[in-house]
């Protein structure tokens, strides 16, 4: 999609504000957005739904949807009404997309000529997968290193867990094919405003989302689909060039020899020996403990960084949606979702609700319990499940004895152990009322819950630290006005959710994206601290990649002593 000053041919603009019922059908809303710039539609050479999200606000008396329509006219539009509401900013130039592929002095990425750079990726998660197409396009050699294994294998190994099973700890509900955002059932929720989003997001349906996660403000892809599509996805690397390599972990980094400056890696360590590389970009996920752990005896810098941590809240999914669309439920519109926030100090906030969902037990390490959600494409489910959670910083980490770069991984393992031995070392789950845990009560009778492993009656309020148990409560309290009945006793506290973020951050240059006191290192996506969820990660992936590219051509063009 191509734009240029002013507005004369094949410029596509975007046009906000519009409204869409929800039986509306989405040609007669591209006409109106036409005719709202005064074009007739017949002339419209270009349109296409930008954005559509719900407008609940009525609860039932006026449900519609709010949309933004992307459109180009078949010729310079010179309209009165067009320029009106240029001024008024509710029609600007559409942002357009970036490339994969990045260029250097001289020379387009995938160009022949000179020596070709070997990147190395660790990791297979988002951040991964789209760090090693954009090295692919842009003319690099790229092997992808992953802990886990394909999707294939991964599904099977996690399932036997979900059976009884103990935790494989390369191959679980963090690791493996696709990395997290696999089984959090691929929310694209968290959008960014780079051009590279709208190139992230044709991959994905190209390799078989749908194409409604192109304009679908609660653009959801499901865990099933995800399956289907992750082979789709190495096909589409393996095209480009990508080497694959599944089941190997990095061990360490192997720095080349004589003074510098910065380190500069020459080969990366693993458990099938070294290989040597140009540059080497980690996406390592926000759970790598141990990989952060041999990092840093490495030189890496790195430090602690604040992150999210609460429960996962169940309800009836039926209460959901009464509760935001009114008791007459709108044809169309699905089970409902939320995403609630409260400014209470400290601030609580749900995330990553799964409408129709579960929630699975997001467990590498064992004697461990973390919580998560997750749904399939349909939300299907009776249930509907969130993440509350509130931030913690390193100073609450030293509160509790913890300090140091991985103290924030020492506290997530310390209430991940306490949460386990509530929940009766079974990988059952210590949950609460949601009235009882207002009240600082323990539930009786039976804890219906998605939860495959079970529920046990626990009193979350105790386990939790003092300053999540308040934000928490503070919490529903207002979510309750919003969605009646939210904190009531439909609503079950299932714990403890640990890895909504990670604590550990890899220092890196904000320009060249190095790490700090390295040549040819680049940490990415939500492993290095500067990404939350898979679009960001995706994104970070893929211009972090397209810097070590930059990079290891540079320091193959000079002349060796």
């Amino acid at each position: 999609m191509g734009s240029s000053r002013g507005s004369g041919a094949g410029n596509v603009w975007r046009v906000s504000g519009l409204r869409q019922e929800v039986d509306e059908p989405d040609e007669a809303v591209l006409a109106r957005a036409a005719r709202q710039i005064g074009l007739d539609p017949g002339q419209l050479a270009f349109a296409r739904l930008a954005k559509r999200s719900v407008d609940a606000r009525g609860r039932g008396a006026d449900l519609h949807f709010v949309v933004q329509v992307d459109l180009a006219g078949q010729g310079p539009i010179r309209s009165q009404k067009f320029e009106r509401l240029r001024r008024s900013g509710k029609v600007r130039e559409a942002p357009t997309a970036a490339s994969l592929r990045v260029e250097s002095a001289g020379r387009p990425g995938g160009a022949s000529g000179g020596a070709v750079p070997h990147v190395v990726v660790v990791g297979a998660g988002p951040g991964g997968l789209f760090a090693a197409l954009g090295a692919a396009e842009s003319g690099a050699r790229v092997t992808l290193l992953e802990r886990g294994e394909p999707i294939e294998r991964r599904g099977r190994k996690v399932v036997a867990f979900h059976r009884g099973g103990e935790p494989d700890p390369d191959n679980n509900l963090l690791f493996g094919d696709g990395g997290a955002g696999t089984y959090s059932d691929g929310k694209l929720y968290t959008r960014v405003s780079d051009p590279m989003e709208f190139t992230v997001i044709q991959e994905l349906i190209d390799a078989g989302a749908p194409p409604d996660i192109a304009y679908d403000a609660r653009a959801h892809i499901g865990t099933d689909r995800l399956h289907r599509m992750l082979p789709r996805l190495r096909a589409r690397l393996e095209a480009a060039g990508v080497e694959f390599r599944y089941g190997i972990r990095v061990t360490g980094l192997v720095r080349s020899s004589g003074a510098r400056s910065e380190a500069r890696i020459r080969a990366v360590a693993t458990t099938e020996g070294e290989i040597p590389l140009d540059a080497l970009v980690l996406c390592i996920g926000h759970s790598a403990r141990d990989t952060w752990a041999r990092l840093l005896e490495d030189g890496v810098l790195l430090e602690a960084k604040p992150f999210q941590l609460g429960v996962r809240i169940e309800h009836p999914q039926e209460l959901i949606t009464r509760g935001r669309y009114g008791p007459e439920i709108g044809d169309g519109l699905g089970p409902a979702s939320y995403n609630l926030q409260s400014k209470g100090a400290p601030p609580a906030h749900s995330f990553c609700m799964c409408p129709g969902g579960r929630i699975v037990a997001s467990v590498n390490e064992p004697r461990r319990l973390c919580t998560n959600g997750m749904s399939n494409s349909k939300h299907s489910s009776r249930w509907a499940n969130a993440a509350l959670v509130t931030t913690l910083t390193p100073e609450d980490f030293a509160s509790f004895g913890f300090e140091g770069p991985l103290a924030g991984v020492e506290l997530q393992r310390h209430l991940e152990e306490r949460f386990f031995v509530a929940g009766g070392e079974t990988y059952q789950a210590p949950a609460q009322r949601a009235d009882d845990f207002l009240e600082g009560r323990l539930s009786g009778g039976e804890l219906k819950t998605s939860y495959g492993f079970g529920a046990v009656p626990g009193r979350i309020d105790e386990l939790l630290p003092p300053q999540v148990r308040d934000a928490i409560r503070e919490a529903l309290g207002r979510f309750d006005r919003t969605i009646p009945g939210f904190g009531g006793p439909e609503g079950l506290l299932v714990g403890i959710e640990t890895r909504s973020s990670g604590p550990v951050r890899m220092t890196r240059d904000r320009e060249s994206r190095r790490a700090l006191g390295f040549e040819n290192l680049f940490p990415a996506g939500e492993g290095a601290g500067y990404a939350g969820g898979i679009m960001s990660a995706a994104i970070d992936g893929a211009r972090s990649a397209q810097s070590a590219v930059l990079e290891a051509r540079e320091s193959l063009s000079k002349p060796r002593s």
